[in-house]
């Protein structure tokens, strides 16, 4: 039997049904919010497989289009690998969820979210956080929840909630929130430099819709009132606990406080892990895995201790301390830009490249094709942290820092109209230990900047930590990747001097403060204008002009009946300037027309050629001009492209020319002057204009006596003819 529930957020009915899909799955649920529908399922195995070490949690969200109403492009016609927004959506659903399931669950659990219908007015992603969560609530899977997203835009200081991708357009702030109904426990987003009170009054809109939508979850749980399978978390051995802590509590502790790089550090816990395992390998057999744990559980509770009461980190930096940041730029003598940007032990080389329109990437799936000229690629091969490991394409931590970097960026980039290349910016990460991320954006900006990019504003960005036990609390600038690791929150956040452009927050535990919120934001802000000044006693403008090895762009503007003139039959005429100029030509529907050169000199030519093209006869300018047809009476001459005009033979020179084809020959070039357009469009032309300095108008009495002149004796006999009698 079929069970819904419904609330009205933001004029639309969101509902939540389950009961009639997907009935043999843990948990389903469909959600519709407009004509959006998205079916959420769970399924969670019974057992644990044995020496699991780690929860396998696998969240996907996919789109299929048929719900647009649209056939896939390709050769199979069907859908294939996920698309960066898919990869996108499924990290927003998994990111609030997982911290949720009880510690230590380790049965293999996958979470499917297909998006079947799309009234392409509002996204999906969000409706994906909230049944996904609704599945799980009405399954007997264990799990703390719910949650809820929404997303939150403004449009002239008018917060609205779940807005639509037009209203998106026009919104200063582009933020999905997900949490319980006690906190948020997730955000990602960007915005228009907005600030910090800004940004948490978006949240505070946001979290009153997640109270509404958690509740109506509830409801809905509670009338399945299906129960939670039982689950009983495997504890440790208590005197296998004695043993090891008795052993390494020290040791733990002395290392903690040692000053040192990650890798002496590590290296000093591996050698008390070893030693430890060796010295308890004959009371305890085959607890090699347990004897980890108990360290790992051991190291944790004492860095957070130290960080709580001695308010002291592991590099013993105080709380609000930035690593020693440096930056370089030019480094790469062939690329467009290039910087490094090193921020304690991260590091990122950072490469820009400009191309022209033909370089953008065209963006598919459930909405209308799209061009793209703005992509930020982060790479993080294992040499970055000391690993050995398979290098393969992108996953999804990849793409997902990549993009919160990429809109960091995006905001400060130059409109299409100033600056019409296509950038590309590729961010490896050479080494790694905190927020290599917010590296990628400092490195980013810098690159920008060294490649002649007229960018707004210099961008930066820094991740802030959390540990907090009961009511102490402690937050971290600048985080180390233990501090991330053994911590309580991950908070990114990038901008400029003047305000926030992108963010990132995840939470481990159950939820944080909008106090605790503030107090980051504000150590955050304090973070960023120092790199900022950091950054910018390196370059602190972009270069006055791209590199020499940045294809040379061209733009000007055709009329728009001109367009067709151009391209030619079947695209004939372009092709041939392409060919004869070695560029590359775009022509928008506007006509707007973009040269791309390896040098100015091919650029200019093509631009001669399309201006010659396209433009419109003058009278009293001056032409270069081609012979194409001899007549007695004159020559026909290509003084613009495809347009033709006559010399008159009493034009083509100040002495008196008996023979047209005794003066000039097929393909001969010479100056000639315009001097006047007749009332059927036909072109004057005069050579001997040109000579003289004659301007239009100043002969033409004394033009046409000399035309009648030439004619000789036909036009008296003309004269002499009887006109014909009517009868």
């Amino acid at each position: 039997m079929e069970i819904q529930k419904q609330i009205q957020l933001n004029g639309r009915t969101l509902s939540i049904s389950t009961g009639k899909y997907a009935k043999q799955a843990d948990g389903s649920v469909m959600i519709r919010y407009g004509d959006t529908m998205v079916l959420a399922t769970v399924v969670s195995a019974r057992e644990a497989k044995e020496g699991q070490g780690f929860f396998p949690l696998q969240v996907e969200y996919r789109e299929k289009v048929a719900a647009a109403g649209k056939i896939p492009g390709g050769f199979f016609k069907r859908e294939g690998r996920p698309t960066e927004k898919e990869i996108l959506s499924s990290r927003l659903i998994d990111r609030p969820i997982r911290p949720l399931f009880p510690d230590g669950y380790m049965n293999e659990t996958q979470i499917l979210v297909s998006v079947y219908s799309s009234d392409q007015e509002n996204d999906s992603d969000v409706l994906g956080g909230i049944g996904a969560s609704a599945a799980l609530m009405v399954s007997d899977v264990p799990w703390n929840g719910p949650i809820s997203e929404v997303r939150v835009g403004r449009i002239n200081g008018e917060w609205i909630l779940n807005p639509t991708y037009k209203q998106l357009e026009e919104s200063d702030i582009d933020v999905v929130a997900a949490g319980t109904s006690e906190s948020i426990v997730m955000v990602e987003g960007e915005s228009k430099e907005i600030n910090e009170e800004d940004m948490l009054a978006a949240l505070k809109v946001a979290h009153e819709a997640i109270k509404q939508i958690n509740e109506m979850q509830i409801e809905l749980a509670r009338e399945i009132g299906k129960t939670k399978r039982e689950f009983l978390k495997v504890e440790p051995d208590e005197q296998l606990v004695h043993d090891v802590r008795e052993l390494i509590e020290e040791q733990i502790r002395s290392n903690n406080r040692a000053t040192g790089t990650k890798e002496e550090r590590g290296q000093r816990r591996a050698e008390i892990e070893q030693k430890t395992l060796e010295t308890l390998a004959e009371k305890y057999p085959e607890q090699e895995s347990a004897i980890k744990d108990i360290i790992h559980s051991i190291e944790k509770a004492d860095m957070r201790e130290m960080i709580l009461s001695e308010r002291k980190r592991l590099d013993g930096r105080g709380l609000s301390d930035i690593r020693a940041v440096s930056c370089e730029v030019g480094l790469l003598p062939r690329t467009h830009g290039s910087s490094l940007f090193t921020r304690g032990e991260t590091q990122s080389l950072t490469t820009v490249t400009l191309g022209t329109k033909m370089d953008q990437q065209l963006i598919e799936g459930l909405l209308p094709e799209s061009m793209k000229k703005f992509m930020l690629h982060y790479n993080f091969p294992p040499f970055s942290v000391g690993e050995v490991g398979r290098v393969m394409g992108p996953g999804r931590r990849e793409i997902g820092h990549g993009n919160l970097a990429e809109r960091a960026l995006e905001y400060v980039l130059p409109d299409d109209s100033e600056f019409s290349y296509t950038v590309r910016i590729v961010s490896d990460i050479l080494e790694s230990n905190g927020s290599s991320s917010m590296a990628t954006v400092c490195a980013g900006s810098l690159a920008l900047m060294d490649g002649g990019v007229p960018i707004k504003k210099a961008v930066a960005g820094i991740a802030m930590g959390l540990i907090k036990e009961d009511d102490r609390v402690a937050v971290l600038s600048d985080i180390l990747g233990d501090e991330d690791h053994l911590g309580d929150m991950d908070f990114k956040v990038a901008g400029t001097a003047d305000g926030i452009t992108s963010f990132q927050m995840d939470i481990k535990i159950e939820g944080i403060s909008f106090e605790v919120m503030a107090e980051a934001l504000s150590q955050a802000k304090d973070g960023r204008l120092h790199i900022l000044e950091v950054m910018n006693r390196t370059i602190d403008a972009p270069r006055a002009s791209v590199s020499q090895h940045a294809p040379s762009l061209i733009t000007l503007r055709i009329p728009v009946d001109a367009i067709g003139g151009v391209i030619g039959p079947g695209g004939k005429t372009i092709r041939n300037i392409i060919a004869e100029t070695g560029t590359e030509i775009n022509i928008d529907q506007d006509g707007t027309v973009t040269i791309a050169a390896i040098s100015k000199e091919s650029g200019d030519k093509a631009r001669e050629i399309i201006e010659k093209m396209t433009e419109k006869p003058e009278v009293g300018k001056v032409y270069d001009a081609t012979v194409k047809r001899i007549m007695d009476f004159g020559a026909f001459v290509e003084f613009l492209p495809g347009t033709e005009g006559l010399v008159h033979i009493s034009q083509l020179d100040t002495n008196r020319v008996e023979r047209v084809s005794d003066f000039t020959k097929l393909g001969d070039k010479f100056e000639v002057k315009l001097m006047k357009i007749d009332s059927e469009g036909r072109y004057n032309l005069s050579r001997k204009a040109v000579i003289t300095g004659e301007e239009p108008g100043s002969q033409e009495e004394g033009d046409g006596r000399e035309r009648r002149r030439d004619r000789g004796d036909r036009g008296d006999r003309d004269r002499r003819k009887p006109r014909r009698s009517n009868r």
